[in-house]
C-alpha cells in the first residue's frame, strides 16, 4: 500500500486540536443579522451607497480584472487617480497600490532592505512585516515592544544600512508605536523608518490622516509608511506611501509588485470613493475613537481586563485559548460578532477577545454588546 505522503497533517492537526487552536471557515450570509465587531469596516464604508456604486462603476468601464501586472496592462487611470489622492491626502510625495496590504508590505521591506543590511523588529509586528523580514535576506534584531531604546541600541550595534520597521498601531492590543521617539532613534544611526499604518489610516490624525501624519513624519524623506484599503476604506488592497525614489525602488525591485495582478478596477474605484468620504466627513474618524473608548470605558466598569485603546481596536484578555473560543462563540450565539485572537496571533501567548470600534454603531448596539460581552465572560 502506498504511504499517505501528508500523514505528517494528522499529527499537526493533533496538536492543534489539543492545544484549543484549531481554526475554521464561516461563511457569512450577506444579511447577516449579527452586530459586527469582528471586522476591520472601522468608518462603515464597505456598505455605503457610494462606495458600492464606484466599485460597480468601476467594474462596468474597466471590467472586472486588472487583466494583467501593473508593469503589463494592470495599471489603469483610476489607480493613477487613487494613488494621487493617497500620498496628497496622508502627506507624501508618492504612493504605489498593491493588491493587498499584505503584499504592500512584502515589498516595502524586501525591496528597501537585502543582504548587508539590518533590519530592526518591534516584538509585536503583523505577521506581514515579520515575513518581509525573512524573504529580505537581510539581517534582523527582533527588539522589546515599543521600546525606542531597544531600537537605538540595536542600530548602533549595526553600523550600516538599516531599516526600522513598525506597526503604528498594534493588532492584538490596540496600542500605539511611539513613532516620534522611533525616528529619533532612527535618524541617530542614519537609519529608515517603516510604519505599517494599517489600523491608522482613517482613524488618527487630522481627519484620520493616520498615524505617521498625527506624527509629524508623513512627507520626511527618512520615512515609508504602508497602507490597507480593506479596513477604514471598506475596499481591499494596500498601498505604500513615501518618497518618489522609495517608489521608484519598489516598481523596478519588489517583486509582490513586478510578479502581482493588479489591483481589480472596482476594488480601486471603491477604496478612491471611500478616501473622499472620509476627506469630506472627517467627524467619522472621532467617532470611531469615540466609540472604541465607550467600549474600553464599559469593559473596564465591569471589571474585564481590557487596555487602553490608542485607535479602533479594543483587545479583551481571556484566560485560554480553549475559553477565548467558547467566549467568542457564546457571543456570536447571542448575536455579537467578535474576533478571536489566540497563538500563533498573539506574539506573548495571552488569547483575547478581538472587538473592534465602527463609526456607525448606534448607541443601543454599543450598550448591547457591552452587556453581551459581560455578559458571556468566562470565568477568570
Amino acid at each position: 500500500m502506498q504511504q499517505d505522503p501528508f500523514e505528517w497533517i494528522d499529527a499537526q492537526r493533533g496538536r492543534r486540536r489539543r492545544a484549543g487552536l484549531v481554526r475554521t471557515l464561516r461563511p457569512r450570509p450577506a444579511d447577516c443579522p449579527l452586530i459586527d465587531l469582528a471586522g476591520n469596516d472601522y468608518l462603515g464604508l464597505a456598505r455605503h451607497p457610494e462606495v458600492t456604486a464606484a466599485a460597480a462603476d468601476a467594474a462596468r468601464r474597466w471590467g472586472a480584472g486588472a487583466t494583467g501586472s501593473r508593469l503589463v496592462t494592470g495599471t489603469t487611470e483610476l489607480h493613477a487617480r487613487l494613488e494621487e489622492r493617497l500620498r496628497g491626502f496622508c502627506g507624501f510625495e508618492a504612493a504605489l497600490v498593491f493588491s493587498c496590504g499584505y503584499t504592500a508590505n512584502l515589498a516595502a521591506v524586501t525591496a528597501l532592505a537585502g543582504p548587508g543590511a539590518l533590519i530592526v523588529s518591534d516584538a509585536g509586528n503583523h505577521a506581514s512585516l515579520i515575513d518581509g523580514c525573512r524573504l529580505s535576506r537581510a539581517g534582523t534584531a527582533v527588539v522589546a515592544h515599543a521600546s525606542p531604546d531597544a531600537v537605538r541600541a540595536a542600530l548602533a550595534a549595526h553600523g550600516g544600512p538599516a531599516l526600522a520597521v513598525t506597526d503604528s498601531v498594534f493588532s492584538v492590543d490596540g496600542d500605539a508605536a511611539p513613532l516620534p521617539a522611533l525616528a529619533a532613534a532612527c535618524r541617530a544611526s542614519g537609519a529608515a523608518l517603516l510604519v505599517d499604518d494599517a489600523h491608522g489610516l482613517g482613524v488618527l490624525g487630522e481627519g484620520g490622516r493616520g498615524a505617521v501624519y498625527a506624527a509629524g513624519l508623513a512627507g520626511a524623506r527618512d520615512v515609508v509608511a504602508t497602507v490597507t484599503l480593506s479596513k477604514s476604506l471598506g475596499s481591499q488592497g494596500g498601498a505604500v506611501l513615501g518618497p518618489a525614489k522609495v517608489i521608484d525602488q519598489l516598481v523596478n525591485a519588489a517583486r509582490t509588485f513586478i510578479f502581482d495582478t493588479g489591483l481589480a478596477p472596482a476594488a480601486a474605484g471603491a477604496a478612491l470613493a471611500g478616501l473622499e468620504l472620509l476627506a469630506g466627513e472627517p467627524g467619522r474618524a472621532e467617532r470611531v475613537r469615540r466609540v472604541a473608548y465607550e467600549l474600553y470605558a464599559r469593559l473596564t466598569a465591569a471589571g474585564l481586563a481590557v487596555p487602553r485603546p490608542s485607535a479602533a481596536v479594543v483587545s479583551v484578555r481571556a484566560p485560554s485559548p480553549e475559553a477565548a473560543v467558547r467566549w467568542a462563540a457564546d457571543c456570536r450565539g447571542a448575536g455579537l460578532a467578535v474576533g478571536c485572537f489566540r497563538p500563533p496571533s498573539v506574539p506573548d501567548g495571552v488569547s483575547r477577545l478581538r472587538l473592534t470600534a465602527r463609526a456607525d454603531l448606534t448607541e443601543q448596539q454599543v450598550e448591547r454588546a457591552v452587556a453581551t460581552v459581560v455578559g458571556t465572560a468566562p470565568p477568570s
